[in-house]
């Protein structure tokens, strides 16, 4: 096994351990947009367990070590890579900034908070990447104050081909530690899922809408 398959898997298993991913394909959840999914993720959870933090992080410094060693700055995307990007920056004794959503609508208008120079090469730091919108919105607020963007770094992505033409569009490299495929797998190892879940996961992930208004019309 590769080492980059070895580490996809190692942090699959971490997001399961602690549920900071959930698959429940019989009773789905409901995302924010009104989609049914049966995967539900919130990766902020890796901060409250220690031993997973501190593994997340090294995954980090390590894929950013691997694919982006040029990097002068971290920048955390607001809120989930925000205290992700502080460990990951200090674990590779980096300068490390943060993007809003949007600029403050007081005092000098950040959007950007942090101290950088023009020009100096950032990574982009993510909990998510989901069709990946929001984290180009903050790639946008970077380069708009001159940063140059080498690549973004996330936990986890569904792998949407819709993420995959926003980054491409947006001429932004994109790794993630790992990622759904990875993620089912894991499932199947460790007795997580059935074979038979698996399929319906997977499923899923070739026509999300179209299953999500299938489950809605067989209720």
């Amino acid at each position: 096994m590769d080492h980059k398959k070895e580490r996809a898997l190692k942090v699959a298993d971490f997001l399961l351990q602690i549920s900071a991913v959930k698959l429940s394909p019989e009773n789905p959840f409901t995302w924010a947009s009104g989609m049914r999914s049966p995967i539900y993720c919130d990766n902020r959870k890796t901060l409250s367990y220690p031993d997973i933090r501190r593994g997340i992080c090294q995954a980090f410094a390590e894929t950013i070590k691997e694919n982006y060693s040029n990097v002068e700055v971290i920048a955390g995307v607001a809120t989930g890579g925000i205290a992700i990007g502080a460990l990951v920056a200090e674990a590779l004794n980096l300068p490390f900034i943060y993007v809003r959503s949007e600029a403050k609508k007081h005092g000098l208008g950040n959007q950007v908070e942090g101290v950088f120079q023009e020009g100096q090469k950032v990574v982009v730091i993510e909990d998510l990447i989901s069709t990946g919108k929001s984290s180009l919105t903050a790639v946008d607020a970077l380069r708009e104050a001159k940063a140059d963007i080498i690549g973004m770094v996330a936990i986890f992505t569904y792998g949407f081909p819709k993420a995959v033409e926003n980054f491409t569009n947006a001429n932004c490299a994109v790794q993630t530690l790992s990622d759904y495929d990875h993620l089912l797998e894991q499932a199947v190892n460790s007795n997580y899922i059935s074979n038979e879940q698996h399929t319906a996961l997977s499923n899923w992930k070739l026509d999300p809408e179209k299953w999500s208004n299938a489950f809605q019309e067989a209720q």
